[in-house]
């Protein structure tokens, strides 16, 4: 197996295209975690970190800038806009007909439908600058700024999103894998070395069978990640004959790949946003000057702590959900059976129509089950490693490492295609 990889990776060098590819793709990630390192004046950079340290939603919101919103860089908000506004026109097109029929327009659809997620991700980028703002002005990070210089802090966050955008797409373009995913992977790394070196600062030797214990159960993680991404359930499909003029179509033999998990990440990412709502209602609360409101808001930030039980079961509770919620939007069994009826297919020993959705619904909350479940201990991983290991400065959140595996198994994969479509180019020649 590690041989086989080496031979790969060896080939990826000995290409000339694909290592062109490589070098650009290195060299957009030197820009990006240089403008990482470049902060926006008037920031209190001691405070800013204390406060990432102690609000978790404002480290995912890290994870999704690629490492630049704990530093206040020209990037803060990072690709997290343009995320979200990703998920808004997803869910638009399965629910809106005209959209989806645009979706199935080949390049020009694909097109427009980017186009309207950059005009959804300006709004969303100006709302959470003020929001960002205003945070950090309640927190005292941030001093009383003149109206120009406010317009002047909007726009430098908006503009930063954007350019992190364009850096996405040119990798995409001219690099080497999705570049959306590649930034943020490149940002969970990048923020490794910082953790490491947390940790070596405290490390004593009692904490040495600790260290051992989380790196086991992080190869186990690991392990069941690339497992349970891989996993597909392969439901067989056949095409009956058809005679059309003077020729004879079909008869051919396929499958529909289900994936044990359907919904990704995203599950996790809007589960995290509506679980850390009260505990930020409760951070706002507390300065109140009204009595009932400053001890709602302690109430709020007590019962919803991000390492105690409640948060955490109700954090579990809405993955779960959400990953249904996702998996039935994204995969529509209805209009699955109707276009295997439409072409002629059918399931063998199920009959075409309302029996093959009904077999599909099954199938697919079956497996959406066990990719809920795995999804909702992915979340709470952090805590439950925390409490298992003692270790807090070297847990790594469960939403991070699902990105950094899913993208490296996903670049391998564009990497190996590319490989194996110059070995074919040998032939035809």
């Amino acid at each position: 197996m590690i041989k086989k990889i080496g031979e790969k990776i060896s080939l990826l060098f000995k290409d000339p295209e694909v290592r062109k590819k490589l070098i650009f793709t290195m060299f957009i990630f030197t820009i990006f975690r240089f403008f990482a390192f470049l902060p926006v004046p008037a920031i209190n950079l001691v405070k800013l970190k204390a406060l990432f340290a102690s609000n978790q939603f404002l480290s995912l919101l890290d994870i999704f800038s690629g490492g630049t919103l704990v530093n206040f860089s020209v990037m803060a908000l990072g690709l997290n806009p343009y995320i979200n506004a990703s998920i808004v026109i997803q869910l638009l097109t399965a629910m809106i007909p005209s959209l989806e029929a645009l979706s199935q327009e080949g390049e020009y659809g694909r097109t427009k439908i980017n186009q309207y997620t950059r005009f959804l991700t300006v709004p969303l980028t100006i709302i959470q600058s003020v929001g960002i703002f205003v945070l950090l002005k309640n927190q005292k990070i941030i001093g009383a700024l003149t109206p120009l210089e406010f317009f002047s802090f909007i726009f430098t966050m908006v503009a930063g999103t954007f350019i992190l955008i364009w850096f996405g797409e040119l990798i995409s373009e001219f690099g080497l894998g999705n570049g959306i995913s590649l930034l943020i992977f490149v940002g969970i790394v990048g923020r490794l070395p910082v953790v490491l070196t947390r940790t070596a600062s405290t490390f004593t030797q009692e904490m040495l069978f600790n260290v051992v214990i989380f790196l086991v159960l992080a190869v186990v993680v690991i392990t069941a990640i690339v497992f349970i991404n891989e996993a597909v359930r392969k439901i067989p499909v056949y095409y009956a004959k058809r005679i059309k003029g003077n020729r004879l179509y079909g008869g051919a033999s396929n499958f529909l790949p289900l994936k044990l998990n359907q919904a990704g990440v995203i599950p996790i990412i809007f589960a995290v946003s509506f679980v850390l709502v009260p505990q930020l209602l409760g951070n706002y609360f507390v300065y109140a000057k009204n009595v009932f409101l400053a001890n709602l808001g302690k109430f709020l930030v007590s019962f919803f702590s991000p390492t105690g039980f409640f948060y955490n079961f109700f954090y579990f509770i809405l993955v779960i959900g959400f990953t249904y919620f996702y998996t039935i939007v994204v995969f529509n069994p209805e209009k699955v059976s109707e276009e295997i009826q439409k072409h002629g297919g059918f399931i063998p020993g199920i009959r075409p129509g309302n029996a093959t959705k009904e077999y599909l619904e099954k199938i697919l909350y079956r497996l959406t089950s066990v990719g809920a479940v795995f999804l909702g201990l992915i979340a709470v991983m952090p805590v439950i490693v925390s409490k298992v290991t003692g270790l807090t400065d070297l847990v790594i959140g469960g939403t991070g490492i699902l990105i950094v595996v899913s993208v490296i198994l996903e670049t391998f994969k564009m990497v190996e295609a590319q490989l194996v479509m110059k070995s074919y180019d040998k032939f035809v020649r």
